[in-house]
């Protein structure tokens, strides 16, 4: 922004504080000390007055596609080629610099990018999603919110006394496959690709001739809960739709983690996972839920799940 704009722009807040009376007056005299040879006081000339009705001073959404990949160096060597780097990458290139500080427009889109991590963090699933699908909720063992949920992980591990219950009354014991949907760390990406998934899922197992149990939404869910719904409704596989850990500006990447007869004393290492499910750029949600049914009957077939899994079907 130039000079004369940023001076119009300054001028127009002026005139709108001293409509408002929180301006004594439109000019302000210098002190006669500030200019030699001088006893009386120098009025500050007015700036040019322009009409208040015609003036803009929002921004552009720098959050939109055509300003959050739009080149900011100034005089860049080669154009096209900037351009083009900062179309096939979503890291930050091509920002350009204001002195030592980072661009007003890279700021603001900082700031709106960090908004929506934080969205995804701290908002609830859709209900209306969940009753869609009827998905029936229990929680885990986090009581006191989303503060709790994000400081003690391991209380987002164990169901509840209250949800074990719900599950031992309503839950189909021992199918071959058991579907849980939990919100993890982003409700947004719960609603952005289970619509798409779970026709797929159903539709794929039903094809294979496999049972699918009692499908339910667990709130405030870790990855190890699935230790606790194994022991408790004792699937073959057990497949977990989850939010992941939004990044900056991307809230919808969901993963699913599988594993075989999951039990108490599992980690990491006896589950498997495809993760960065989304549309547009990440793995589409229809071609992970092909995927996932394959994936769910080659792990019958060897009977294992995780590292045990990767060495028997070596």
């Amino acid at each position: 922004m130039d000079e004369l704009r940023i001076n119009e722009i300054v001028a127009a807040v002026l005139r709108e504080l001293e409509s408002q009376g929180l301006l004594p007056t439109t000019s302000v005299p210098t002190s006669p000390a500030s200019v030699p040879g001088t006893s009386a006081a120098i009025p500050v000339a007015k700036p040019p007055r322009m009409d208040v009705g015609q003036l803009n001073i929002d921004l552009p959404d720098p959050a939109l596609e055509a300003q959050r990949y739009l080149p900011r160096v100034h005089n860049p060597k080669d154009p096209a080629a900037l351009k083009e780097l900062i179309a096939c990458t979503p890291a930050r290139i091509g920002v350009g610099r204001s002195g030592p500080r980072t661009r007003t427009a890279s700021l603001l889109l900082f700031q709106g990018d960090h908004a929506i991590t934080q969205d995804a963090l701290y908002r609830d699933v859709d209900q209306k999603l969940l009753d869609d699908y009827s998905l029936f909720s229990v929680q885990t063992n986090v009581t006191e919110g989303k503060e709790q949920y994000l400081l003690r992980p391991d209380l987002g591990r164990q169901l509840s006394e209250d949800a074990k219950k719900t599950l031992a009354q309503r839950c189909v014991r021992n199918p071959n496959v058991q579907l849980v949907v939990g919100d993890g760390l982003s409700a947004s990406a719960i609603e952005s690709n289970l619509r798409l998934i779970m026709p797929v899922l159903l539709q794929g197992f039903q094809s294979a001739g496999l049972t699918v149990g009692t499908p339910f939404f667990v709130k405030y869910c870790r990855v190890g809960v699935m230790n606790d719904i194994g022991d408790l409704l004792q699937p073959e596989v057990l497949i977990l739709l989850i939010g992941e850990r939004p990044g900056l500006g991307r809230a919808e990447s969901m993963s699913a983690y599988m594993g075989y007869k999951p039990h108490a004393g599992n980690n990491d290492a006896d589950r498997d996972v495809i993760c960065n499910i989304f549309e547009k750029g990440g793995t589409n949600p229809m071609e992970a839920g092909a995927f996932i049914v394959q994936f769910a009957q080659k792990m019958r077939q060897y009977q294992a799940s995780g590292v045990k899994l990767k060495l028997a079907a070596k």
